[in-house]
């Protein structure tokens, strides 16, 4: 009932930017927090920026200062500017959103829900 579309990833040289966007859609009443995560080849799934439905920010240390995220909750999308990319900034990006939803008949529910996931490639 819920659905996650990322667009905005790519291949951009070092020091470059790229803006990432995620669109949650479905049979939605609230939408919590919402958040970029990454995963490199070999390594874990990690945070990379989230935000509250009341805006507050939370960033991974590797990014501060250089990615900044934003939402529109009228449109429950969220969005992660990158800047100064680097290439340990590779990795597949998922979106994720902590979402209530109505489930028809039965009673609405809260769940996590993932994107499809975006590749970003920082490469000369």
């Amino acid at each position: 009932q819920v659905q996650l579309v990322e667009s905005g990833g790519g291949l951009v040289q070092p020091g470059g930017s790229l803006r990432l966007s995620c669109a949650a859609s479905g049979s939605i009443f609230s939408v919590d927090v919402m958040g970029w995560y990454r995963q490199a080849p070999g390594k874990q799934r990690e945070l990379v920026a989230a935000i509250s439905s009341g805006g507050t920010t939370n960033y991974a240390d590797s990014v501060k200062g250089r990615f900044t995220i934003s939402s529109d909750n009228a449109k429950n999308t969220v969005y992660l500017q990158m800047n100064s990319l680097k290439p340990e900034d590779t990795a597949v990006y998922y979106c994720n959103a902590a979402v209530g939803y109505f489930r028809g008949s039965d009673p609405p529910a809260w769940g996590d829900h993932w994107g499809q996931g975006t590749q970003v490639t920082v490469s000369s």
